[in-house]
């Protein structure tokens, strides 16, 4: 919640007079827990929880890479709670992306011994991979089950996403059920989606879904 995009958006609420919420899941950042004994699952659940419990009436939800996951499954288990959607490169089922990655003796290991280390572009430390994290995944795949999205949807996407390509932002375009959903691509723009310009884009979008929101309950 220290990220680049969570303190601007801080700034662009504050600037607008609107309130605003941003949280680290258990096991990220401020928050008690340990990373590897989490999932999408348990993360998916402490967004709901702090919705429900910090927040009145409907919210815009913002999401970014696997918080854009989150905040899929936060829109299909409270869908009165929600007024409009922001993704932000969103990985949606991405655990199975990585599954299907792996060679059979790095699945042999990760079945076996319960976790894996793989190279990571963020660090110098590896990034661990849990059985778990593989496993609860596939109870929250969101592009293998209808996804009805009442409400307007914004999709942003960098072309040069390594991470995250942009056949991925359009397969999520096409597979959700919604009346009002939009693609941005950006050109050059990589996975972080935090320079200048993608900042400023991002406040545009916002504004955008505001105003959408407001139209459909004129």
């Amino acid at each position: 919640m220290t990220g680049t995009k969570a303190l601007w958006l801080e700034d662009w609420a504050r600037a607008r007079g609107r309130a605003y919420l941003r949280f680290d899941y258990r096991g990220h950042g401020a928050s008690s827990g340990d990373f590897l004994d989490g999932a999408i699952g348990d993360w998916a659940g402490d967004a709901a929880e702090a919705v429900s419990r910090l927040t009145e009436g409907k919210q815009i939800l913002v999401g970014s890479s696997m918080g854009g996951w989150i905040a899929l499954l936060l829109a299909r288990r409270i869908p009165e709670r929600v007024a409009a959607l922001v993704g932000i490169a969103t990985a949606p089922d991405f655990t199975e992306d990585i599954w299907e990655g792996m060679s059979a003796a790095q699945r042999r290991e990760l079945m076996q011994a319960g976790r894996i280390e793989q190279p990571s572009d963020y660090s110098d430390e590896p990034y661990v991979i849990t059985r778990r994290l593989i496993e609860d995944g596939r109870n929250q795949f969101v592009l293998r089950a209808p996804l009805a999205l009442p409400f307007p949807v914004r999709l942003l996407q960098g072309t040069a996403d390594a991470d995250v390509p942009p056949s991925v932002a359009l397969r999520l375009l096409d597979h959700i059920d919604c009346p009002d959903a939009r693609l941005t691509l950006v050109k050059d723009a990589d996975h972080r989606f935090s320079g200048p310009r993608e900042l400023a884009l991002i406040g545009k979008t916002l504004h955008g879904a505001t105003q959408a929101v407001q139209a459909a309950s004129d």
